[in-house]
């Protein structure tokens, strides 16, 4: 028998383990989505145990909504390289590589 370490399904990204246990349950209803699951499932090499309801499986299963991250890091990215943009135009022309840094 060997030590065994509980973890998130977002920390696990990235990450495989031999035997992942999974409790799922109808309780854990904000979390009962398809991409979670799935990365649930996916982080086991050899033996998934799945404890809990089998009716929390189906919602995850049938549930392919995803919350939708309001992060702005679009339109931040943007406004960066227009600045950017913007002042390589002033700058007097020059020949060569010339490096541009975006600061987020």
């Amino acid at each position: 028998m060997e030590h065994a370490y509980a973890t998130t399904v977002h920390k696990s990204q990235g990450s495989e383990y031999p035997v992942v246990i999974l409790p799922w349950i109808t309780a854990f209803y904000g979390m009962l989505k398809r991409n979670i699951f799935y990365t649930a499932v996916t982080r086991a090499k050899a033996q998934v145990l799945i404890v809990g309801d089998k009716r929390a499986v189906a919602m995850a299963i049938h549930n392919t909504e995803c919350d939708r991250r309001n992060t702005r890091l679009g339109e931040r990215v943007i406004q960066e390289y227009n600045k950017l943009v913007e002042k390589k135009k002033a700058l007097p022309e020059e020949g060569g590589y010339r490096q541009m840094v975006m600061n987020l």
